[in-house]
């Protein structure tokens, strides 16, 4: 058997990519060695590698394990892990009550078949995208085939903390109201798909809140006289407010970061973070008062 070739080579990032840059990257591979495109001997084979590789570096736990263990995380004797080697056929998975099933044919790409019973089927991660035919939407313009055709798509506008906190939303499907559960973490673009309808997610910006991959920014304004002397101060997160230590000479643009405060990604454990960016205000109008002081406070130095 061929040595594997090591998964960032594969994709072409460093072992510091993070994960917009890794879904990035691979969606451009993807495109350029998926078969129905790319005629050339190999194309498939190329894009096997590719799939499999990202399955791998998007996912935190596999990640750690691959970047501490190689390819040999993933053998045979590996628990909990496993690769696209295996023979073809049909593999389900249960998440409460709902049953997720997707099909292999020959090539081993996740992305061939799916269907999910009973609800919604964003309960599976494939390889970052919303849902396995979002990739063929990036493929073929749109055209998902007869079975994507007739179902209904419908567009869901949030606002950032309901698609960071998760949400239920109600819509008139078939002249009914459904009520439909997004998870927490989905992002501006997100498809979930449910047993016959699809939602096709929309974030509105936010004034506080900024989000970079699975990490939050938030400006915090604090006084010139704070950064000089610190304080204790109250800052905004997804889950309400925290009170963070500015410490004494803190300088305009210091980047404060507060681990596990970012955005879930969906149906998993993994959490980012959040960075509270320091702003020093500094005041337009001083009164004779002021500018005495601040004289003085030169003059000391």
């Amino acid at each position: 058997m061929a040595t594997k070739r090591d998964y960032y080579d594969v994709l072409g990032v460093g072992k510091s990519a993070d994960a917009s840059q890794l879904k990035s990257t691979y969606r451009k591979q993807a495109l350029k060695w998926h078969p129905d495109r790319n005629k050339n001997p190999g194309a498939s084979e190329k894009f096997k590698e590719i799939n499999e590789a990202y399955e791998v570096l998007s996912d935190p736990k596999k990640k750690e394990a691959y970047d501490q263990y190689g390819h040999a995380a993933f053998g045979s004797g590996a628990a909990g892990f496993g690769g696209f080697e295996g023979a073809p056929g049909s593999q389900t998975y249960r998440q409460g009550p709902f049953t997720y099933t997707y099909t292999t044919y020959g090539g081993g790409s996740p992305f061939e078949d799916f269907s999910a019973q009973g609800g919604p089927a964003s309960g599976w991660d494939f390889g970052g995208f919303s849902d396995p035919f979002e990739i063929f939407e990036a493929f073929f313009g749109g055209g998902l085939g007869r079975q994507r055709q007739q179902m209904i798509r419908y567009s869901l506008k949030l606002s950032f903390l309901e698609a960071a906190r998760g949400t239920t939303k109600s819509i008139i499907h078939k002249g009914r109201e459904r009520e439909i559960k997004i998870p927490a973490g989905v992002d501006e673009g997100n498809r979930i798909k449910f047993s016959d309808f699809y939602v096709s997610i929309e974030v509105s910006p936010d004034e506080t809140f900024k989000r970079e991959g699975f990490d939050v920014l938030v400006d915090k304004r604090i006084s010139f006289v704070t950064a000089s002397l610190g304080a204790d101060v109250q800052v905004p997160t997804i889950d309400g407010l925290v009170k963070i230590k500015i410490r004494p000479g803190t300088q305009s643009g210091t980047l404060v970061r507060l681990r596990g405060k970012g955005l879930p990604r969906p149906n998993t454990s993994y959490k980012g973070d959040q960075y509270i960016r320091i702003i020093i205000q500094i005041p337009e109008k001083l009164t004779w008062e002021q500018r005495r002081l601040l004289e003085e406070f030169e003059r000391a130095g």
